[in-house]
């Protein structure tokens, strides 16, 4: 279910008398219309954890949305001065006691309202929410894609980039919060697309031998967290810059679970290892940067499980990173 804005999340710290240059998120944010500028930076949330639960995780990041745009409130302006919000795609009856969930049902609605923002040319950032969010968002760009290369030949080079601890590649029944790049290979065999995608942060203790070795059946790109310390970081520049050379367009997703859960504690899975919060931030410049970012996406931040809203803020400050460097 697609719910409709609700500015009244939207609170923060005001100085007047700092003028225009003492404005933060909170003052500058407004409601999505259709008459909404394209290159805005459009929030849409994915108010889900029904993919956790079928993943037997910790529930409740289905409040992360919430929990992101009351830190957000106060974020100062900087580049990013043109913000809509675009509501939240809310799963219904997301709970583990619920055999009808309505994961699927939420997947393809957060689907649908991306495909319609990329219309129109803003610049949507996912507030998650389980990481199941991550088909929905791919599904998105795909119809996108799909009706902007409409009558040519060309097939579109898509790439997906994943700063992850779990390569969530799992089989299953039913779809998870551990599934979505494995149903993404799927979905990408049947449109008849090559599969690109670049997991960074992966942990050899947080995944079987199976998963490592679909990865490697799969083509995918991974370098694992503890390769990926302060002393590496030109060592994981390289190899993301080595994917970004390789496609055109990139659909970006942050796992917050790839910090360590001395910093991110409010997710399903904490990371007892994790990377730091200091190359995260340096690989997301490198994507932004790229010119080739279509759309993104931050998951699993998971209230209930947080402390002092540490989580919540990290996860704005992710958000806003990408708004300012988008914007300039």
């Amino acid at each position: 279910m697609n719910v409709a804005p609700d500015m009244t999340r939207w609170r923060g710290r005001i100085d007047a008398l700092e003028g225009q240059q003492g404005q933060r998120w909170h003052q500058i944010v407004v409601p999505i219309t259709s008459a909404s500028p394209a290159g805005a930076i459009a929030l849409l949330g994915f108010a889900c954890d029904a993919g956790v639960a079928r993943n037997h995780g910790r529930v409740g990041a289905k409040e992360g949305p919430d929990a992101i745009r009351s830190a957000l409130g106060n974020m100062p302006v900087h580049q990013c001065k043109t913000i809509v919000d675009a509501g939240d795609v809310i799963c219904i009856g997301s709970s583990a006691n619920v055999i009808e969930d309505g994961l699927e049902a939420a997947q393809m609605a957060f689907s649908a309202v991306l495909a319609e923002l990329l219309a129109h040319g803003l610049f949507p950032i996912g507030l998650g929410g389980g990481h199941e969010i991550a088909y929905g968002s791919f599904n998105g760009l795909a119809t996108h894609l799909t009706q902007r290369e409409a009558g040519k030949e060309k097939t579109p080079r898509v790439g997906i980039i994943n700063l992850d601890a779990h390569f969530d590649l799992r089989l299953g029944e039913r779809a998870s919060s551990g599934t979505p790049f494995r149903q993404i290979a799927e979905d990408c065999v049947a449109r008849g697309w090559p599969f690109r995608y670049c997991c960074l942060g992966v942990s050899a203790f947080a995944n079987t031998a199976a998963l490592f070795e679909r990865a490697e059946q799969l083509g995918v790109v991974w370098r694992l967290d503890e390769d990926m310390g302060a002393s590496n970081i030109s060592e994981t520049a390289v190899t993301l810059q080595q994917f970004l050379d390789e496609v055109d367009d990139v659909y970006f997703t942050i796992c917050l679970d790839v910090l360590p859960a001395s910093v991110m504690p409010g997710v399903s899975a904490p990371a007892v290892y994790g990377v730091a919060l200091e190359t995260v931030e340096s690989l997301l410049d490198i994507v932004t940067m790229s010119g080739k970012l279509r759309l993104a996406d931050v998951a699993e931040l998971n209230p209930v499980h947080d402390i002092d809203n540490r989580s919540a803020r990290i996860a704005a400050r992710l958000v806003a990173r990408i708004a300012n460097n988008m914007a300039a």
